[in-house]
This record gives structure tokens, C-alpha cells and sequence, in this order.
């Protein structure tokens, strides 16, 4: 039977072995050396002069003094006097003053991550890393500065990088892992905040310019459109105008069939007008604006007219209106001729809304 155990090398009792307690005493001691193995420092390279007992020391490469030839080996200080353990494959170490966890694998000593958590292939909390090597499955996380008192600098900067400017940098935002809205740099160096309801088409909400600074909307609903015909207007007659021609058209908020633009969304809108005169039989007819919702009520402040002597092609009238408005809400543009009948003359006769917040 050997005398040593062939891992940590205790010494074993023999069966007619006397004093039996030295064998046992020394067992103890090499387990309380090596197990829960933790150093004071790696690298000090000269024994310290005022440690105390039990304090142990991994050496470093070029020991002095009693460590000389021992490094890489674990030093204790025991009953006055420096007792040292070589180290076997698969042995780990805590060293304090760095807070570096090391492992041995048969030639040195290896770190094992940085602070315990340096170079790490995945970690996961409440959760497996098979989608990702960061996961986290909580219901709430912080991140919060070092203090100033904690001699931190007070800030917390986060970056997200990425490699060349078609790629992606940012936040994904997904409900039951589907999806549903990004934020961050995607597919360009400008910001995007964009939402999706299928994960594969995105509409843009908000856009930023990475070199104007420019906030575009691309989205947001609004049109802009004139008519390419003359529209007719009898006599004291109130004329839905029959817009034609868009310039835009963002969300189809605007139907050309029926000439009205419907609300997509419950919000803050803004509408102008601008009728132009073409004379039908007399120069005496005199032009009007007003913007209806939904086809019956007058938007305040948007009803105008020109009392004055008209020129067929020169004189118009502009309305502008705000209102609040409800999704499905429409809105319309109206002109009346007062007095004789007359013309809203093509292509200078517009009609054009957004929705504003």
C-alpha cells in the first residue's frame, strides 16, 4: 500500500503505525492549505516579512530568497518557516488582491476570467445561453454609475459597436420573441426607431440623419396634392375639390377617388387650401374656402373668401385649419362661388394635411 494519497499527497496511516495522530495532524494540514485555495497575492516574488500564520502566496516567476526555485508553487507559512505544494492539473486559485481566479493545466497557472468573469464563453442567469452568450430571464435589471463615494466617476456610458456601416448596432424589442419595434443604428450610421407587426416589414417612426442631424418622419401621415382640371362651381354652391394629383401620399391617408383624407390615427392634425379663380361667365363671381370633418362640420377658422374684384387667373383664396381628430375621422376641402358660377383653375388649386402630434 502506498504512503500517499496519488491527488493531494496525504500522507495515509499504515495498520501497525505508531503515533498515528502525527500522520492524521499531517493530512489536516496539507487539506487546510489546499482546499478552498485562496492567495494573497501572485506577484510578490520575496517572502514577506510580517505574515502570519496559515498566510499563503502563489510565487511568481523568479522567487527570492526562500522562494528561490519554487515558482509556480503554493507557499504557506507555517510554524515559522515557508512549506511549499506543487500544484496538479485542474487546480484553481483565488488570488485576493486582484480578484483573478486562476486554474493550473500541468505547465502554468491560467487565468479563468477576469474578476471571475473575463472571457467567458456564456453566461446566463435564470436562463440557458443555446440563443444567445449573455442571456438574462428576470423581471427587473438595473444599471446604475459608481458614485464619486464608491470612487467611481458618477457616469454610466453603455456602447454598442459595430463593424462596418451596413451593419447593426441596437436594441431589438420583442413580445413572446417576435419582433415588434428596433432602435439603434440598422443597416446605416443613422438612428432609427422603426416597428414591425410580422418581424420582416419595418415602418420607420423616427430617422435622424447621421450627417445632417435631420429628423425625418417617414411614416407620419400627411398629403399634398392639386387638381389637373378645371373644377366647375355653381353659382352659391358649395364644391367638395376634386384633388387629383399627389405629390405624397404617407400611410394612403388620402383617397383620390373621393377627394377626402381620412384620419389613420387619433392625433393633432393640420390642413391648408389654396383655391385659385378662373372666370366662367362674369368677373363678378367671388371665390370661398372652407375645410369640412366628415362632411359636415366646419373646422374653425378655416372658412375664408375674397369680397373684392376678381382676376381669372391671379385672385385665390387660402384656408388653413387645425383639429383634433379621431381615427376614421375625414376631412375635406370646399369651394363656392358667391354671386355667378366659376372655375377653380387647374394645377394651381391645392390641398395638403399631417398629422402634427
Amino acid at each position: 500500500m502506498p504512503d500517499q494519497l496519488p491527488n493531494l499527497n496525504l500522507p495515509i496511516l499504515s495498520p501497525s503505525q505508531s503515533q498515528k495522530h502525527v500522520t492524521h495532524n499531517e493530512a489536516l494540514r496539507i487539506l487546510d492549505v489546499v482546499t478552498q485555495l485562496a492567495v494573497v497575492s501572485d506577484v510578490i516574488d520575496t517572502p514577506p516579512t510580517d505574515t502570519g500564520e496559515g498566510a499563503r502566496y502563489l510565487v511568481p516567476a523568479g522567487g527570492q530568497n526562500e522562494w528561490a526555485g519554487q515558482d509556480g508553487q503554493i507557499a504557506s507559512y507555517e510554524q515559522d518557516t515557508w512549506v511549499f505544494y506543487a500544484p496538479r492539473v485542474g487546480w484553481r486559485i483565488f488570488v485576493i488582491d486582484t480578484g483573478l481566479l486562476k486554474a493550473f493545466d500541468g505547465t502554468a497557472w491560467q487565468a479563468v476570467g477576469g474578476s471571475l468573469l473575463e472571457n467567458l464563453t456564456g453566461l446566463g442567469i435564470g436562463v440557458d445561453t443555446a440563443s444567445a452568450p449573455f442571456s438574462a430571464k428576470l423581471n427587473a435589471a438595473l444599471w446604475t454609475a459608481r458614485y464619486a463615494a464608491d470612487s467611481g466617476s458618477g457616469d454610466l456610458v453603455q456602447t454598442l459597436n459595430k463593424e462596418t456601416p451596413g451593419g447593426d448596432a441596437g436594441f431589438v424589442l420583442q413580445t413572446d420573441f417576435a419582433t415588434r419595434a428596433v432602435l439603434g443604428l440598422f443597416g446605416s450610421d443613422n438612428l432609427r426607431i422603426a416597428v414591425t407587426l410580422d418581424g420582416t416589414n419595418f415602418r420607420d417612426g423616427l430617422e435622424i440623419d447621421a450627417g445632417t442631424g435631420i429628423v425625418s418622419q417617414p411614416n407620419l401621415p400627411r398629403f399634398s396634392g392639386s387638381t389637373n382640371f378645371d373644377n366647375f362651381g355653381a353659382a352659391d354652391t358649395w364644391v367638395k375639390i376634386a384633388i387629383n394629383t399627389l405629390a405624397y401620399n404617407d400611410q394612403a391617408s388620402f383617397d383620390a377617388g373621393t377627394n377626402v383624407f381620412t384620419a389613420p390615427a387619433d392625433g393633432f392634425y393640420q390642413f391648408g387650401g389654396h383655391l385659385l379663380f378662373k372666370q366662367d361667365t362674369s368677373s363678378a363671381a367671388r371665390i370661398n374656402a372652407r375645410v369640412l370633418k366628415n362632411g359636415t362640420s366646419q373646422l374653425a377658422g378655416s372658412f375664408g373668401g375674397i369680397t373684392g374684384d376678381h382676376v381669372d387667373g391671379i385672385t385665390f383664396v387660402n384656408t388653413q385649419a387645425t383639429a383634433v381628430l379621431s381615427a376614421g375621422d375625414t376631412v375635406e376641402l370646399q369651394g363656392m362661388f358667391s354671386g355667378a358660377s366659376g372655375y377653380f383653375q387647374a394645377d394651381e388649386t391645392a390641398f395638403w394635411g399631417y398629422k402634427v402630434g
